[in-house]
């Protein structure tokens, strides 16, 4: 469930149809030929400065991918970090990134119900 390789980040970066942002993280996605979902994290230093609040930050992400990976279609989804991203507290995290599945979700089936 997860990218692997350089090559899928590339993709993903390359071709995004769907793009869901706040003010602390961005979220890229393109459909993929599986029948489910998969997750790639770039959270960098720049925007979590030690080890230990990138983890966590990747943490929440991927417990909150796990949660609502059922609702999400057969895309490729990138999450990127922005600042000020390490200074909020996982409950936070895991709010806002409902919201970002939720609009993702929406955007994904817009343009397939008209």
């Amino acid at each position: 469930m997860r990218l692997t390789g350089p090559a899928e980040y590339q993709r993903v970066f390359n071709n995004c149809q769907y793009r869901v942002n706040n003010r602390w993280l961005t979220v890229l996605a393109t459909p993929n030929t599986l029948d489910h979902p998969r997750l790639g994290l770039a959270i960098s230093r720049k925007v979590a400065k030690t080890a230990v609040a990138r983890n966590r930050i990747k943490r929440v992400i991927r417990e909150s991918f796990r949660l609502h990976q059922g609702r999400l279609g057969a895309l490729d989804i990138v999450v990127l970090g922005r600042t000020g991203v390490a200074g909020r507290t996982g409950r936070e995290l895991a709010t806002a990134l409902e919201t970002l599945w939720t609009r993702l979700n929406e955007s994904c089936a817009g343009p397939s119900s008209n």
